[in-house]
């Protein structure tokens, strides 16, 4: 039987889904092949409706060799797992003769733990463990949730807490799941031998292709001890995401309540002289932290880096008496212990990189009104971390719909380590980059409007003006609006002033109920108006008449004071770079693509992306930022867009009366 080639293996995989094949997908899959074949890197730019997960699902299953897939949203894993592999396994067996293996692995906090379950979790206040069941009240929101996950562990297959519909709170997962730090591991655990997390490590080594998330990937490059299987191939979707989500992984916090957390955890089970230095030093800490203001710490005060010293060694004490000890009396104590060395290490650890001061890191110190004052430290870039980690020993495919900022790659590429594109180097892994454009015509189906007629936003002012021109536009559009905001207060500003302006049309605001709810109501009905902030940007896929005006308040650079942001910016200004266009420019043209990228997601749909910026249209980067958007038709005319939107609401209307 002579091997099938690409092309009818993607068709056969487009059919089984239901799909269409587009031309853009056709070249992804090609170029995919490509660089798994060579060994190679590639950057494709797949624009909504491309069909990208099946433009390297088919070259990687055709392959042979086994792949890790990460995403970074739930939703992309889900439809990888129960719709896209399922049914492309099932097209291709008779094709390639076998039927490969797919797995989905997280990591281990996002499983059920047994132990946890059945023994109890150890009490911070007491020795021993105590059982969460009967501690919480049953009429409770806690309660409840226990209650439902105790049933639910009789019922679940993997434990995978995204299979648990409706879901539960933060706080009841908490007392049912552990982190890799406080597992006991399956030798030592008397639920070894039915773990959920260890099931599905062993069934992704079994498996062909290896469905995970960025922050699981992250883990795996940065703390040395291998979390996923061995792997010839590696395909990062979602690509956009992936720099802030290692950049997650990479920072390290420490908190007056962490540290305290860690005291009481210790406190059973070591001599008393070792707890009084730690509870000593969590003192120290606090008070510190109560009388420090936000900001960076380029050096670390005297009286901080005293502070911290005592946590260090007194955390190290700590460490070593737990592990010296041994307390029969304490119930469950190898749990006990576990629990009490992964809150102590943990200190320890962000303690020591803070005093160690490197030039790589960044520390900053920030107060907020609901989890109160944290230290934290971050690394200044993580490319040379990914150049090192994620592009040796390795073919690596990363996708999105917005990796070309400002009309090439190389940007993007710079933040994941690479050098500019067709650069040769001995340190610079060599890679190309691909746009296999979109199936939409952008120009007919979208307009770009920028207000140019705006006075210019000043930091957190009030702006009656940009008030009046989205209040004009939503009414022009007959509600069906998305409101993306630079910040959240502005969200909130813009959902109330507008609620008492214009009350036939009802506006949605992020955090009122869950995202999926909001997501849920906005589509249904289409009069209705959804105002929501960063996190929004790349949430919402709403097709159809009820998301024909996109709006953004203004270009959402980040703030002056972004500890992170501004270090990372004065960086590149000190080895001669731009910093701006580096930094600032590349952060706002990535959120600024994937806000625009909600408005057409269907071959039928129209509309308006607003910005209610006039920097867009006047500023020199503006153009830069123009180039980094899909390629709507362009206006500052306001009147003309008005008619535009009214015209496309009647069309709606018309279709939704018949």
């Amino acid at each position: 039987m002579t091997k099938p080639s690409l092309s009818e293996l993607l068709h056969a995989a487009v059919a089984a889904v239901g799909g269409t094949e587009r031309p853009g997908q056709v070249t992804m899959a090609e170029a995919v092949a490509e660089a798994i074949d060579d060994g190679s890197h590639l950057l494709v730019q797949a624009g909504t409706g491309t069909g990208k997960s099946l433009g390297y699902l088919v070259p990687a299953l055709a392959h042979g060799e086994r792949v890790i897939v990460a995403t970074a949203t739930l939703a992309l894993q889900r439809q990888l797992v129960e719709r896209d592999l399922p049914r492309t396994v099932e097209a291709l067996h008779p094709l390639l003769r076998r039927r490969p293996e797919f797995a989905m692995l997280k990591g281990r906090s996002n499983y059920l733990c047994l132990h946890r379950l059945h023994e109890g979790m150890p009490q911070d206040e007491e020795e021993g463990l105590f059982d969460q069941f009967e501690a919480a009240a049953p009429t409770s929101k806690l309660g409840q949730d226990l209650l439902r996950l105790r049933d639910w562990a009789d019922e679940t297959e993997n434990g995978d807490r995204d299979d648990l519909t409706p879901g539960v709170s933060d706080r009841a997962w908490a007392q049912v799941s552990v982190s890799s730090r406080e597992c006991l591991g399956a030798s030592k655990c008397a639920y070894g031998a039915e773990c959920f997390a260890e099931m599905a490590r062993e069934r992704a080594k079994l498996a062909e292709v290896v469905v995970t998330n960025h922050a699981l990937l992250a883990i795996d490059a940065i703390e040395g001890a291998p979390v996923l299987p061995q792997h010839e191939v590696l395909i990062v979707d979602e690509a956009h995401e992936l720099v802030s989500r290692v950049t997650g992984v990479a920072t390290g916090e420490l908190t007056p309540g962490q540290v305290n957390r860690a005291v009481r955890r210790a406190a059973k089970l070591v001599n008393e002289k070792a707890a009084d230095q730690l509870q000593t030093a969590a003192e120290g800490f606090e008070r510190l932290m109560e009388l420090a203001l936000p900001g960076r710490l380029e050096e670390i005060p005297e009286d901080l880096g005293y502070a911290l010293m005592q946590l260090r060694d007194a955390a190290r004490t700590v460490i070593s008496a737990i592990g010296a000890t041994r307390d029969k009396s304490v119930q469950d104590e190898d749990a006990v212990r576990k629990q009490a060395l992964a809150s102590v290490e943990t200190v320890h650890d962000v303690a020591e990189r803070v005093l160690n001061g490197s030039e790589w890191d960044v520390v900053w110190y920030e107060r907020h009104d609901r989890f109160g004052a944290s230290l934290r430290v971050a690394p200044m870039s993580v490319s040379g971390l990914l150049r090192e980690k994620l592009f040796a020993d390795r073919s690596v495919v990363l996708t999105s719909a917005t990796l070309k900022l400002g009309g090439d790659f190389n940007g993007v590429g710079a933040s994941l380590g690479l050098g500019p594109e067709g650069t040769q180097g001995e340190d610079l892994p060599q890679w190309k980059g691909i746009d296999v454009g979109s199936p939409f015509d952008y120009r007919k189906q979208g307009i770009l409007y920028v207000a140019k007629h705006l006075a210019r936003p000043a930091r957190d002012g009030e702006r009656a003006d940009m008030l009046e021109e989205l209040t004009e536009l939503i009414q022009a559009a007959g509600g069906r609006t998305l409101g993306l905001f630079s910040s959240m207060r502005a969200a909130q500003l813009a959902a109330e002033e507008l609620r008492s302006r214009i009350p036939e049309f009802p506006i949605l605001l992020q955090g009122e109920e869950t995202l999926g709810e909001l997501i849920k109501n906005f589509a249904a009905d289409p009069k209705t108006c959804l105002f929501g902030t960063l996190s929004l940007w790349q949430g919402v896929d709403v097709p159809g008449p009820s998301c024909q005006l996109v709006v953004m308040d203004k270009i959402p650079f980040p703030r002056p004071d972004d500890p992170l942001m501004s270090a990372r910016q004065k960086a590149v200004e000190d080895a001669g770079g731009n910093g701006f266009m580096a930094v600032a420019a590349t952060h706002a043209a990535l959120l600024m693509a994937q806000g625009a990228g909600r408005l057409v997601r269907a071959s039928g749909d129209r509309g308006v992306v607003a910005v209610l910026d006039q920097r867009l249209a006047t500023a020199r980067y503006g153009g830069y930022l123009k180039a980094s958007l899909p390629d709507f038709w362009y206006t500052t005319d306001r009147n003309q867009v008005r008619r535009s939107l009214a015209a496309i609401d009647a069309a709606a209307k018309e279709t939704e009366g018949k």
